[in-house]
């Protein structure tokens, strides 16, 4: 029969065990190996039957076996022990403490799902294991982070396979009190909750869970509630599902209830107040709106509070491509904003201004969530490559700047080692540097090399990749039949999956979301040669694939099941396998097992690309595309590049035949004959060596750390820095002289440049003198900076390799209240050169000369009579 009503039954601990409770719903046990193996040796049984969910095994444990722990001092001792490391890490001085510059206080983390662990299912992808990543690092550094997201009920979907291999979808209901979460009480003990707004004068009501992160608070909201109508209880119902005003209250949700949330946190435990706000992707973008919302409260204009905000904003954007942003109906945004809804205080025009796209090509009925987040923050890409591609993408908000002066600096991911290092690798480390000075570099990062590596015999290092291996095969060979089950087979069908992949075999992984630019199937693109591959007599490879195809995205699951019908061939089954759901669970498997990750993306669509970083910390090889953080690092010293058919003309079937056949020729060529060849031991040096240098060199680049430690020295700190100096009366005066700029902006020409040059070529090192006189208009010399930019010029004159130098004013205005301005500019390369002039507006408070996107060049009367280049 089924319950009509289901509820939680809490064991009652005895008194010496108490500290089990606090270690359980600190989510460091996700990154900590002493606290995880204390939790099993609770009960090993009950510890695998929970996958390793301290709080799923609090809840089985018989009361007889706790009631023999409460007794045994061993035991106590170990968790005597694993609690006062805890204390000491949450409350000892850290990486950040020890800095001298002035930090911000706080910073808030805002991202619409994490990937702490699979016991707490918020996640899709890339995109919350980054931010799950984030905060661990960000915890192990000491940096006072809030983490901010939502708590759905149903997560992201459960994946399975048909017998015909087609994707399926299921969403089990999560119940908050099974997850290893607590409410925020208010004062008075109730639960904290948070509300928005609604048109037609309803409300949007919402619960506050805190997840203990490390040090990290993660606070999710969740609208299940009996406040709410049906529809509201909704908002959270799944992670990216529903229509486009389901994702608008998602969405609204998570900025403006989360920055309601902090208040709501930091008025409850005394944390310091944010000076800094980070939105991970454009999701949480309207957090800027409820923060100028609560300046206007203290008497400021929006114009006042737009710069208030953006100064304190940092924006990182995750996507290469339009298609991947959140766009919603003008209309619709209207509707939910301005007085009959949420922010009534805010003029509704000004809030969709934000998210116009006004530059070419783009819709103006179409707010744009990741246009209003550059709009209201700082910025950043995730890689160097990604960029140039954002770069790219939004220079059509900063007309006259070439890409490469758009305002879109990168900090390239990185990824929790101590989350992604399986236990042995860990182990082969801490005997060489010890437990706590391994920890430490994995942890905080700093070093430029691991040299340390170098020490590890060639057998140690061949035998640790072997037992991996073997680990992997043990659990596919487990998966597998599951799968297999559930797709209908009986037992007496499936004895050939004891047979599957080798531990001897060179084992190559291919795992992520399944978009089409992510080219799942290109190994598939000439079969007899793969099948060579996977069934050669001396070097045969071994392929294991995971992923999941958005629920709405049909290509992607064709392209899942044609994998899968491949694999499902009983003449190749047991050399490469498809496995159904994938996670965090099975990635932190699937990293350190196989020998070679596959990376595959049409370049440069993969933003960074983190699981071949997990992969790497682990000795595995990447073979690659040159995209994301590939195409930054990549030596051959540690992997290979799979060569790429980049030109804008190539028929998409035709470039995908070209990588393929690359693809194919490495690993025939380069890559297998690597992986079995034997050196004078017997082991095959040449490969283990390249093991060696992947540890060695890109160990250290690929860390959460570094990655975290470059965003507070280079964004976090300038913002906290930049919201301090905007007080209410100087964020008035920088939004009333930015209003005075723009208006003024078209009286301000070039026009006339000369140059001391007299010959069209010049010497090295010869130091030309420039006069320029400019027309400012209403403006004068102190809103304004006039430059020279010069460089190298291309075929078509354009500069590469810039460099400008700001000019001075000679004198005051003449009679026609032009302006002369004069400089040197020295000639310091050789070869086709050339200069321009142009004017910017300046002052102290901007963070970019571009941030207006204002500029003004010569003429063509002018630069014809200028004698811009020389030869």
């Amino acid at each position: 029969m089924k319950a009509i009503r289901r509820f939680t039954v809490r064991p009652v601990l005895p008194e010496p065990l108490r500290p089990l409770s606090d270690l359980a719903r600190n989510l460091r046990w996700s990154w900590h190996t002493e606290t995880r193996e204390l939790f099993q040796s609770v009960d090993p049984e009950r510890w695998a039957a929970s996958e390793g969910d301290p709080v799923r095994l609090l809840g089985s444990v018989r009361p007889g076996r706790l009631a023999e722990l409460a007794e045994d001092r061993r035991f106590l001792r170990r968790l005597t022990a694993v609690a006062d490391d805890l204390a000491d890490y949450v409350t000892g001085d850290r990486w950040y403490q020890t800095q001298s510059a002035e930090l911000p206080a706080a910073v808030a983390y805002f991202s619409p799902e994490f990937g702490i662990t699979a016991a707490l299912p918020q996640y899709s992808g890339g995109l919350g294991i980054l931010a799950g990543d984030h905060l661990k690092a960000a915890s192990d550094l000491g940096v006072p982070l809030i983490g901010v997201g939502l708590l759905y009920r149903h997560g992201y979907f459960r994946q399975t396979l048909s017998r015909d291999g087609w994707q399926q979808e299921h969403y089990p209901v999560l119940d908050p009190n099974e997850l290893p979460v607590a409410f925020l009480k208010d004062a008075d003990g109730t639960p904290a909750q948070v509300s928005l707004a609604l048109p037609g004068g309803r409300q949007l009501h919402a619960r506050i869970w805190l997840a203990q992160v490390g040090r990290v608070p993660l606070l999710m909201l969740d609208s299940d509630v009996e406040e709410n109508d049906l529809g509201e209880r909704g908002v959270t119902d799944r992670l990216y599902g529903g229509g486009s005003e389901h994702r608008l209250l998602q969405e609204m949700l998570l900025g403006i209830g989360g920055v309601r949330a902090v208040r709501t946190y930091c008025r409850l435990t005394g944390h310091p107040e944010p000076e800094v706000f980070h939105t991970n992707e454009g999701h949480a973008g309207f957090l800027g709106l409820e923060r100028i919302a609560e300046l206007c409260d203290q008497g400021l204009d929006f114009d006042a509070g737009l710069e208030a905000v953006r100064a304190g904003t940092v924006f990182t954007t995750h996507t290469p491509v339009p298609a991947g942003i959140d766009r919603f109906d003008r209309e619709l945004v209207a509707r939910h904003f301005g007085p009959d809804a949420e922010l009534p205080r805010i003029d509704v025009e000004h809030i969709l201004r934000l998210g116009m796209e006004t530059y070419p090509g783009g819709e103006p009925n179409l707010f744009n969530m990741a246009v209003m987040g550059l709009r209201l923050a700082q910025r950043n890409g995730v890689s160097l490559l990604h960029g140039n591609v954002s770069r790219e993408m939004f220079s059509g908000l900063w007309p006259g700047f070439d890409p490469d002066e758009v305002p879109i600096t990168s900090v390239t991911n990185g990824v929790h080692a101590p989350t992604w290092v399986a236990p042995e690798v860990f182990s082969l480390g801490a005997r060489q540097l010890g437990a706590e000075r391994a920890e430490d570099e994995l942890s905080a990062g700093g070093a430029e090399r691991w040299d340390v590596v170098a020490g590890i015999p060639d057998q140690e290092i061949w035998e640790l990749r072997r037992n991996l291996r073997e680990q992997l095969v043990v659990e596919v060979r487990q998966r597998l039949r599951a799968s297999w089950r559930q797709r209908g087979a009986g037992t007496a069908e499936l004895g050939w999956i004891d047979g599957v992949l080798d531990p001897d075999v060179l084992t190559i992984g291919f795992a992520r979301r399944v978009p089409s630019y992510k080219r799942l199937t290109l190994m598939l693109r000439d079969r007899d040669r793969l099948m060579d591959l996977l069934l050669h007599p001396e070097r045969p490879i071994q392929i294991v694939v995971a992923g999941k195809a958005h629920p709405a995205d049909d290509g992607g699951k064709r392209l899942v099941q044609e994998l899968v019908r491949f694999a499902d061939d009983p003449r190749v089954r047991h050399r490469i396998v498809f496995l159904p759901d994938y996670g965090m669970a099975m990635a932190q498997k699937l990293y350190p097992g196989c020998d070679i990750w596959l990376n595959n993306p049409l370049r440069p669509l993969e933003a960074c690309g983190t699981s071949g970083m997990k992969a790497a910390l682990n000795g595995c090889l990447n073979l690659s595309v040159l995209d994301g953080w590939w195409d930054e690092w990549f030596q051959p010293d540690f992997g290979w590049a799979i060569p790429t058919a980049d030109g804008a003309g190539t028929d998409p079937d035709h470039r995908d035949d070209i990588e393929a056949a690359a693809l194919y020729d490495l690993l025939e060529q380069r890559v297998t004959p690597r992986f079995y060849e034997s050196g004078q031991a017997g082991l095959p040096d040449r490969w283990i060596e390249m093991v060696r240098q992947t540890l060695t060199l890109l160990g250290p680049k690929v860390l959460a750390g570094r990655m975290v430690r470059e965003y507070v020295e280079r964004l976090y700190t300038p913002a906290a820095q930049a919201n301090r100096a905007l007080t209410p009366d100087s964020a008035g005066e920088l939004a009333r002289w930015k209003s005075r700029v723009r208006a003024a902006w078209h009286g301000v020409t070039v026009d006339h440049v000369e140059t001391t040059a007299a010959m069209a070529t010049a010497e090295l090192g010869t130091t030309l003198g420039l006069r320029v006189r400019v027309g400012l208009g209403e403006l004068g010399p102190d809103d304004v900076e006039v430059q020279v930019v010069s460089g190298r010029v291309d075929s078509e004159d354009r500069i590469t390799d810039a460099e400008t130098v700001p000019l001075k004013p000679a004198g005051g205005a003449d009679l026609e209240g032009r302006w002369v301005y004069e400089g040197p500019l020295s000639l310091d390369r050789t070869g086709p050169y050339g200069y321009t002039v142009r004017i910017l507006p300046a002052h102290q408070l901007l963070a970019s000369g571009a941030e207006l996107g204002l500029v003004a060049v010569p003429s063509d009367e002018v630069v014809e009579g200028a004698g811009v280049l020389m030869r």
